[in-house]
């Protein structure tokens, strides 16, 4: 088989070849303990539709060749692809069509790491340059300054500066014209309003001001005011706000209408059923909230 064949080979039957079972399955998707770890609780997720596979406990992903990375322990892809191959006598694999698995960005391909930002100042939210960026993305100003900070620093010997929104980690997701990207530590960033039984999720910080500034302006409907505000900072971040959103009734998800978000849709429907509410659904026309906010539709 090449490549293309093996990424074809239905999750489901690969693990059945080599003797493991789903702990509990439906007609999209299947839940199994990590077949490459100890997993007390089943946390590892399979879509039967997309043909791809995600570990709610480390937030990994991808198609069956990263899972035989895993659980073969080898990054040797021509043995991994010999042994998946090897698995298929054992129980007949069946090869389907699927959607190909999305690879990560540019932009998170290039992202600095952490080391790299040194002499940080943290400040309030004042260059012209920066609120500017945020007025020509539809942002409230005043919002922005309430709810953001302004990092400068230098990375590789150059000074740079940006708007920074703090997680709760004690890191900053830092965003200007021309980078985004985090100061380490990566967290989520929680606001408490009141209602501890309902929470608002967004993917960014800039998702998170578009929808202030949408309920300020009266341009949203908005279900659910008064429950608390979580922003994931990368859907990623997922597994880190498990254990809040768990607690909750109501899930009122405001995150990206792209594969990522509704595949969290789903991933939050298959743990909590009808208490999550997709509000996107409601805007098919706008990629996130803040192409609603300046009224950029996508292309037909």
């Amino acid at each position: 088989m090449n490549i293309l064949q093996i990424k074809q080979i239905a999750i489901v039957d690969f693990l059945l070849a080599i003797g493991i079972r789903p702990a509990k399955e439906t007609a999209v998707s299947a839940w199994y303990h990590a077949p490459y770890r100890e997993d007390e609780n089943p946390s590892f997720k399979v879509n039967k539709n997309r043909n791809i596979w995600y570990d709610f406990a480390t937030a990994k992903s991808g198609d069956i060749i990263d899972l035989a990375v895993l659980v073969y322990r080898t990054p040797n892809i021509p043995q991994v692809l010999k042994m998946i191959e090897r698995a298929a006598p054992a129980a007949p694999l069946k090869v389907r069509t699927f959607m190909p698995h999305p690879q990560p960005s540019a932009t998170d391909a290039k992202q600095p790491q952490a080391a790299a930002f040194q002499n940080l100042r943290v400040q309030a939210l004042a260059s012209i340059p920066l609120l500017s960026y945020l007025s020509k993305r539809g942002i409230d100003l005043d919002t922005a300054r309430q709810e953001c900070k302004e990092v400068h620093y230098t990375c590789r010997g150059k000074s740079y500066y940006a708007i920074a929104f703090p997680n709760g980690a004690g890191g900053h997701e830092i965003r200007n014209p021309y980078y985004k990207g985090c100061i380490a530590p990566k967290g989520v960033s929680e606001f408490s309003q009141g209602q501890t039984d309902s929470v608002c999720l967004f993917e960014g910080f800039m998702d998170y001001l578009s929808f202030l500034t949408l309920r300020k302006r009266e341009r949203l409907s908005v279900p659910c005011y008064g429950a608390d505000l979580l922003v994931l900072n990368s859907v990623n971040n997922l597994p880190k706000a498990l254990p809040r959103l768990k607690a909750c009734k109501h899930i009122y998800c405001y995150l990206d209408n792209d594969d990522a978000g509704r595949r969290v849709v789903d991933m939050l429907r298959e743990l909590k059923g009808d208490a999550v509410h997709d509000m996107m659904g409601a805007y098919p026309l706008y990629k996130d909230l803040n192409d609603i906010l300046v009224g950029k539709k996508k292309m037909p």
